[in-house]
């Protein structure tokens, strides 16, 4: 009889970095034996893959891991927190078995199997910088996902204020254009249909097998040339996406890109941070308000049917109303259909540590509250424009655990439910007429399916969703 496979369960706080880095842990574990399971109960090994940009990651690690305290499971940190904290997280909480950062995800399985064997606790948070190690998607032939995360490259070198990602992250490092668009390739003849470009500040894109020239715009990268040679030599993608791009790097090559090429995704997220130059500045996001402006309205002329969204931070320290009031009357002019706002909090090791004259927490609860307010209405508005149109979605899973309906996203990343039907689930591209608007999604009729779905292999983590901060 063969020997029963341990259960392990993964936790996902945080942002697409985290969720990619939790289905390249599924992949490890998976191929070291073990059998990835949904629920934290029975798990003989749990995972929390921790998210530090906001502090509500942090608090929500400290009261999952409580949980565990008296299990008995071997209980691993992985992520952004175990990078920031390391040792101090042992100290703090002794019971933790492994403590891992994201360049040592590939030690994970021995880690795993050295706690197993009563092994003491271990502290792995060493940087790769001399030698990038990138986990990529473990792809069957008809096993892909309908859409797939593709790392270009990690850390940051932008140094935001009120940033820790590159305290968590590291600096800068790329991969080799030909190992990312052989990812792609890949993906593509394993039946995912679409694929999202990943980088803490993922347009900045440097090859490092090409020499760059001496007068290059510090600007300029060469994610377009990137985008390029994906749409050219994986032409069976149907779309292609990126995030978390900064606007300092949204340069006339890539806005020529997203006019050229059809496979590019209607929708950018670009985040802004704040329409005041001042708490620019003090945030350290090296651009003003007019060079963002100048910059998204020359990729929307570029692409008319082009969506935006951001990231807002609201009380800064310093931020006055009239500050704010420069943030809401750009997010007016630009017309964000949807945004991530978020309320400025103190976070280790930033630069923005040295700013003491923080905004009441009220004061902050009010701005987000008015922020939200405006950028509801707009999301409203701009979905019911969309009632009585013919959109293509792509299907991503059930509309909620157990639903008859199914939720997939329009090119320009809508949110639409429409009912089961032959040819109908996860990884099918079907065209549907849109029936209803919702505060935050879309109800539409499917009239045809361009293409049928077909058994694809779905995470099985489960995830805490935190929308946090990026570039």
């Amino acid at each position: 009889m063969p020997a029963m496979k341990k259960k392990l369960c993964l936790v996902t706080f945080g942002c697409q970095m985290n969720v990619h880095d939790s289905q390249r842990m599924e992949d490890l574990m998976r191929d070291a034996g073990y059998e990835v399971v949904p629920e934290v109960e029975g798990a003989d090994v749990v995972i929390l893959n921790t998210c530090s940009v906001r502090e509500k990651g942090e608090q929500k690690l400290r009261s999952e891991a409580g949980k565990l305290k008296k299990a008995d499971t071997v209980l691993v940190v992985a992520g952004c927190v175990a990078q920031q904290e390391g040792e101090a997280l042992l100290k703090s909480m002794p019971f933790i078995d492994v403590v891992v950062g994201p360049d040592n995800l590939q030690e994970l399985p021995a880690l795993v199997r050295e706690a197993e064997l009563g092994g003491p606790s271990t502290v792995r948070t060493v940087f790769d910088v001399d030698a990038p190690h990138f986990l990529t998607n473990s792809v069957a032939p008809g096993a892909a996902g309908a859409s797939a995360y593709v790392t270009v490259m990690k850390g940051c070198d932008e140094r935001c204020s009120f940033c820790v990602v590159p305290y968590t992250r590291g600096p800068e490092r790329y991969r080799p254009a030909d190992d990312i668009v052989a990812e792609v390739r890949a993906l593509v003849e394993g039946g995912t249909r679409e694929v999202v470009l990943l980088g803490q500040t993922v347009n900045s894109f440097l090859d490092p097998t090409v020499a760059l020239p001496a007068d290059r715009d510090p600007d300029e990268s060469q994610f377009p040339e990137l985008l390029r040679r994906i749409a050219a030599e994986a032409p069976g993608l149907d779309r292609l996406r990126y995030t978390s791009p900064h606007p300092r790097h949204l340069t006339a090559s890539l806005v020529r890109a997203h006019a050229d090429l059809a496979v590019l995704s209607t929708h950018v997220h670009m985040p802004v941070q704040s329409g005041s130059d001042r708490v620019l500045k003090r945030m350290i996001r090296r651009y003003t308000r007019a060079e963002y402006v100048r910059r998204v309205t020359a990729l929307r002329a570029a692409r008319p049917e082009l969506t935006l969204s951001t990231d807002i931070i609201v009380g800064f320290p310093g931020e006055t109303r009239d500050d704010f009031d420069l943030t809401l009357s750009l997010v007016r002019e630009l017309q964000f259909v949807s945004l991530y706002g978020f309320k400025y909090s103190v976070r280790p090791h930033t630069p923005a540590l040295k700013l003491d004259d923080d905004v009441p927490e009220g004061e902050k609860q009010s701005r987000l509250l008015a922020l939200f307010e405006v950028s509801e209405a707009q999301t409203r508005a701009h979905l019911a424009t969309l009632v009585g149109a013919r959109v293509e979605l792509l299907i991503e899973g059930p509309s909620r655990p157990g639903a008859a309906t199914w939720s997939g996203r329009t090119r320009a990343n809508e949110i639409v439910h429409v009912a089961g039907g032959e040819g109908v689930g996860p990884g099918a591209v079907v065209v549907a007429e849109v029936a209803r608007a919702n505060k935050h999604s879309l109800e539409g009729r499917v009239e045809s399916v361009r293409i049928p779905a077909a058994t694809r292999v779905q995470p099985t983590f489960r995830r805490i969703a935190l929308p946090v901060v990026t570039a």
